[in-house]
C-alpha cells in the first residue's frame, strides 16, 4: 500500500498542517480532468458557513492558485486548499467511495465533532 504524497507550495511555513488525497481520490479526480480536456485544473477544496451542520465542503476545479493557497499533490493529481479552509481540514483524507448508495468524495476530517447523515456540512 503506497503512503499518500502530501506537498505543500513552497511558501507554506507550517509542516504541521496537511491534507491527504486517497488513491481512490487521486484516480477519480484525473478522470475529471480528463473529461474537462484541460490538464491545467487542479481540484479545489474549500469550508464555507452554512449547511446542516455549521460548515460545508465545496468542490470545484481552478486553473490558478491564490496567494493563500495551500497545494496537495498525489500522482500528478493537484488539490488546492486556501489557508482558512485549511485551518478547519488539517489532518483530513480526501477520499472518493463508490458503494450501494453511489460514489461520491468524501472528506475524513479529524477536526469535524459532528456532520450531518450526507457528509457534505459538518460542526467544530
Amino acid at each position: 500500500m503506497n503512503q499518500p504524497q502530501v506537498i505543500q507550495m513552497p511558501d507554506s511555513t507550517d509542516a504541521q498542517r496537511q491534507v491527504t488525497v486517497s488513491e481512490s481520490a487521486a484516480k477519480r479526480i484525473a478522470q475529471l480532468i480528463a473529461m474537462e480536456g484541460d490538464q491545467n485544473l487542479m481540484l479545489r477544496l474549500s469550508v464555507s458557513g452554512g449547511g446542516c451542520s455549521g460548515f460545508q465542503y465545496g468542490f470545484s476545479f481552478d486553473k490558478s492558485t491564490q496567494q493563500d493557497d495551500h497545494l496537495f499533490e498525489r500522482n500528478g493529481v493537484k488539490v488546492v486548499i486556501d489557508d482558512t479552509s485549511l485551518d478547519l481540514l488539517t489532518g483530513s483524507e480526501i477520499d472518493f467511495v463508490e458503494d450501494l448508495v453511489g460514489a461520491s468524495f468524501q472528506v475524513k476530517n479529524p477536526n469535524a465533532s459532528s456532520s450531518c447523515g450526507c457528509g457534505n456540512s459538518f460542526s467544530v
